[in-house]
C-alpha cells in the first residue's frame, strides 16, 4: 500500500504546566497507529509522518482518539499534506508587501472550510494593527507587534468561524513543509 506523507498540528499542548507531552511519547504513539518515519518539531505539537494514503478528517480523529488515550486529555488534532502546505506557503499575500518582516508572520489552520457568512464576522474583530487574510482553510495573519499581542487568537478565531483552529508561525510553517521533502 503506497504511504504519504502528512502533517499533524496538534493545538494547546506544552503550553504552560498543564497538557505536557514529551515528543519521543507523541512519536511512539504514532508508531504505534501504524504511521512511519514520525518526526517531531519543536516542542510545540507538530509531527511529520507517512501513513497510507486517507483522507486528513480520518486520520486527525485516528491521532485525536490515541492521544486521548495515551495522555489522559484531549487534543485537538489538524492534518495538512505536503500539497496543502505548499499551496499555503504559496498564497500568503504578505509575503508580496514590500519589506515584509516573515517573523511577524503565522498561518492559522482551520479544522474545516469555514462558511462565507461567518467569515464577515471576522471584521468585527478590534485587532489594531494586525492584518489577516482569509484562504480557504487557512487565515494569513500579520502581527506587528507579536502573535502574544494578537487579538486574533485560536479561541478568537474558534468562536467566530465555529472551527478548530491551531497557529504556527511562518518559520515553522515553512520547516514542515522542508521536512516532507527530506
Amino acid at each position: 500500500m503506497r504511504k504519504s506523507y502528512y502533517i499533524a498540528l496538534l493545538r494547546g499542548i506544552n503550553i504552560g504546566p498543564h497538557k505536557r507531552m514529551k515528543m519521543e511519547a507523541l512519536r511512539r504513539s504514532l508508531r504505534e497507529l501504524g504511521f512511519e518515519d514520525v518526526k517531531t518539531y519543536i516542542q510545540s505539537g507538530n509531527v511529520v509522518f507517512k501513513a497510507p494514503a486517507a483522507d486528513n478528517t480520518p486520520l486527525a480523529n485516528k491521532i485525536e482518539k490515541k492521544l486521548l488515550s495515551a495522555f489522559g486529555f484531549p487534543v485537538p488534532v489538524i492534518v495538512r499534506t505536503p500539497a496543502e502546505l505548499h499551496q499555503v506557503l504559496r498564497n500568503n499575500s504578505f509575503l508580496k508587501e514590500a519589506g515584509v518582516d516573515t517573523s511577524k508572520l503565522h498561518v492559522t489552520f482551520l479544522s474545516g472550510l469555514p462558511e462565507k457568512t461567518v467569515l464577515k464576522s471576522l471584521n468585527t474583530i478590534a485587532a489594531g494593527a494586525d492584518r489577516f487574510n482569509c484562504g480557504g482553510k487557512e487565515i494569513y495573519l500579520h502581527c506587528p507587534n507579536g502573535y502574544g499581542e494578537t487579538k486574533l487568537s485560536n479561541s478568537a478565531l474558534e468562536k467566530a468561524l465555529s472551527v478548530q483552529a491551531t497557529t504556527r508561525n511562518w518559520k515553522t510553517v515553512t520547516k514542515l513543509y522542508e521536512m516532507t521533502r527530506e
